[in-house]
């Protein structure tokens, strides 16, 4: 079996190249010198060619959203783009990867089994300063997570299933869940170590600082979906998505042109009747809701919306907060 390279190696190998002191057709040279090639009987290639090559358009497409949603949240410059797209056994994916790391295993439902998304930690600590209004100044001491940064990593995955799911749609119709953030990975039991696992590495730049996101998927919950794994079905599947984006935009600007009736719920109070018989100009009813609190907006009857009440143009206005969520109203 060919040596694995640690984290560390691979850095000091990428810098060597850049400063020069090896050259590419020196490595070129010494691969061709070799008359035969080392072929590992346990390494099973369970993937075809054309299998990687679509799984390699599935996962570029997933590095352009990325770098999209986080330049947008972090208001700076993001660079994803995968670098390799492998297959090799799990027990070689887990001695390649650092001791201390960030790890989210996630949910591929329908299909069974568990996917893990290994990012290094300079990523990680280079995002979470510019979250809390820093500069990213790498490099960074490699520790573990405290427990405020973990809630914080935990935010930031958090639109990482609709990622997944949205550069998928073209293969099949997937509904990720994030399970658990790990930082071990000799505790990340995804499948036996000799079976095989398509490991997908992609570079990730954030300011300053850069480093790798390896996303490992066991080849038994992919199994189900290499039939689909074709040139064909997977441009089919993006007509089709074609298709369904155009009939929503159709949808979307017919009911733009609806006509719906707004209310807004200023509040209520009990009040008795010989009270409402003695009303005149000028009383004042006091109403059990705060002017501090949001307000519910009606759409039609039904509480769609969360306001604040103010004035436009000297007269009165309402200002759409959010979305109206019954439980989350009533706390």
């Amino acid at each position: 079996m060919a040596d694995v390279l640690s984290q560390s190696e691979i850095d000091a190998l990428l810098s060597a190249l850049q400063s020069g002191e090896v050259l590419p057709d020196e490595i070129r040279e010494h691969e061709a010198e070799k008359g035969a090639r080392v072929y590992d009987f346990r390494r099973a290639m369970r993937f075809s060619k054309d299998h990687m090559r679509i799984l390699r358009r599935i996962h570029e497409n997933f590095a352009r959203m990325m770098a999209t949603h986080l330049s947008g949240e972090l208001r700076s410059v993001v660079q994803i783009q995968v670098e390799s797209v492998e297959q090799l056994p799990y027990d070689e994916f887990i001695r390649s990867i650092p001791a201390l790391t960030i790890i989210q295993l996630m949910g591929f439902e329908p299909l069974h089994g568990k996917v893990a998304i290994e990012i290094n930690p300079q990523i990680v600590f280079g995002i979470l300063d510019r979250m809390m209004g820093g500069d990213i100044r790498g490099p960074y001491r490699e520790r573990e997570l405290t427990e405020i940064e973990a809630v914080l990593v935990k935010r930031l995955l958090a639109s990482m299933p609709r990622l997944v799911r949205d550069s998928w749609q073209s293969v099949a119709e997937l509904s990720p869940e994030l399970l658990s953030l790990e930082t071990n990975p000799q505790f990340l039991q995804l499948t036996t170590p000799n079976e095989t696992v398509l490991v997908i590495t992609i570079s990730a730049h954030v300011g300053g600082t850069s480093g790798l996101i390896n996303i490992c998927i066991p080849h038994v919950t992919l199994e189900p979906l290499i039939p689909k794994l074709t040139n064909q079905n997977f441009l089919g599947m993006n007509l089709q998505s074609k298709v369904r984006q155009e009939d929503a935009e159709q949808i979307r600007m017919q009911l733009q042109q609806a006509s719906v009736q707004l209310t807004v719920q200023l509040g209520g109070t009990q009040i008795f009747l010989n009270d409402i018989a003695e009303l005149e100009v000028g009383d004042l009813i006091p109403l059990d809701a705060s002017i501090n609190n949001p307000v519910v907006v009606d759409v039609d009857g039904i509480p769609s919306f969360l306001g604040a009440i103010g004035t436009s143009r000297r007269k009165y206005a309402i200002k759409i907060l959010k979305e109206y969520r019954e439980e989350e109203y009533l706390e």
